[in-house]
């Protein structure tokens, strides 16, 4: 009988969390500006978590379905990732290497580039201290995840 409880509570679970999602406003905000070398740069902040990601998803795939996608995440005033949140940047990077494109991420501080390290993402993302250096694409020593 305990078997058949585990399903049920799980359920309860998720539709609890997917229904937060729909009634919450979501945990950040986003930017998007071009650049006259025609990267688009999106500045994302707040928190990457369950209830940000389907607003920023839709908003990255649409950024990412065009042929050669050049993309700039700048991560500088993201204070929290969850696994939806590294799901989210994956998913981005996907698109954007199957579209032959090309996707940096701006990350000032060591946070980001230890967390991808600790997921075993350290080697999957050109990242930059900052966004002149990912716009001019030279990455700073010690940026590197």
């Amino acid at each position: 009988m305990e078997g058949a409880e585990r399903p049920f509570r799980a359920t309860r679970r998720l539709d609890f969390a997917l229904s937060m999602a729909e009634n919450h406003p979501g945990s950040a905000t986003y930017r998007t500006t071009r650049t006259d070398g025609g990267a688009t740069v999106v500045t994302l902040h707040g928190e990457l978590d369950l209830l940000a990601v389907p607003v920023l998803s839709a908003a990255l795939d649409n950024l990412t379905s065009g042929a050669r996608p050049d993309l700039v995440l700048d991560l500088s005033t993201v204070s929290f990732i969850d696994c939806s949140g590294l799901s989210l940047l994956c998913r981005a990077r996907n698109r954007v290497r199957y579209r032959v494109g090309r996707l940096r991420l701006v990350t000032p501080d060591d946070g980001i580039p230890r967390l991808l390290r600790r997921t075993g993402l350290g080697d999957t993302f050109e990242l930059y201290c900052g966004l002149p250096e990912a716009l001019a694409g030279k990455q700073v020593p010690g940026a590197v995840a």
